[in-house]
């Protein structure tokens, strides 16, 4: 009995080791995701053993680095096309491409400013606004949905020489939050973040001004553990993490 008993134990202490033991799911995130993810991740390392390496960044730069062989098991996007498109290539896995948020935007600035932001895009014509953050709406989906916003709401061409492109949307929340802009236009994820709720305020842009920010994810063709990389991404939709995404300004479908 006792002979059993040690062979059952060894068996599971050898799989606990053997999942400590495995490579890190090497996860390749949308800036947005800086003030939720990591805690996410936590959680599903406390309930499967498998260890997360995040790398935050510019998704167009991701896309692009994912075409040139860049080695990471998961894409978690800011923009669905850019997934959508490395399925296209046959560089993400059949079937795995996830829709699992939807960012919004909005106009923040420090408590300090003294700029009034209840006219909302129209506050950006204020004299005292000299200096406006953005994601560079090349490759950062926030970036383009500003300018669409900007666009719509008819003052772009007044306020683009005021412009300071940030590489990613994380980079703009620091230029505004710094004082290097008097304003930015951001994700309302990185507005709710603990530091930057209790130096600022802000304001949404409704949703009808820009395209939605629908977000996507795939399994990477790179993948070493594709079927971690897929539980990893079901756990997204999970109840517990889908209420966390959205207490984080996100909005689920």
């Amino acid at each position: 009995m006792n002979c059993v008993r040690d062979l059952l134990l060894g068996g599971m202490l050898a799989l606990m080791a053997t999942a400590s033991d495995a490579q890190p799911l090497a996860v390749a995130a949308a800036a947005d995701l800086q003030a939720v993810l990591p805690e996410l991740a936590g959680r599903f390392e406390a309930d499967t053993g498998r260890r997360v390496q995040i790398t935050f960044g510019s998704s167009g730069n991701f896309f692009a680095q994912v075409q040139n062989g860049a080695p990471f098991d998961v894409f978690l996007s800011a923009d669905i096309e850019y997934p959508r498109r490395l399925g296209q290539a046959g560089l993400a896995e059949p079937q795995s491409l996830t829709r699992y948020a939807v960012g919004r935007l909005v106009l923040w600035t420090r408590k300090d400013s003294g700029v009034d932001l209840s006219r909302g895009l129209r506050s950006l014509l204020a004299p005292r606004v000299r200096r406006i953050a953005l994601a560079n709406p090349a490759h950062a989906p926030y970036g383009r949905a500003a300018v669409a916003a900007l666009r719509r709401q008819g003052v772009y061409e007044q306020v683009r020489a005021r412009f300071v492109l940030g590489e990613n949307i994380a980079q703009t929340a620091q230029f505004v939050q710094s004082g290097n802009a008097d304003v930015g236009l951001i994700a309302l994820s990185l507005a709710l973040a603990q530091t930057m709720k209790a130096s600022g305020t802000h304001v949404e842009i409704p949703s009808f001004l820009h395209p939605p920010i629908e977000q996507g994810a795939v399994v990477l063709k790179t993948a070493r553990d594709k079927a971690a990389a897929q539980e990893f991404l079901a756990f997204l939709g999970r109840a517990d993490s889908v209420s966390l995404l959205r207490a984080s300004g996100f909005e689920v479908p």
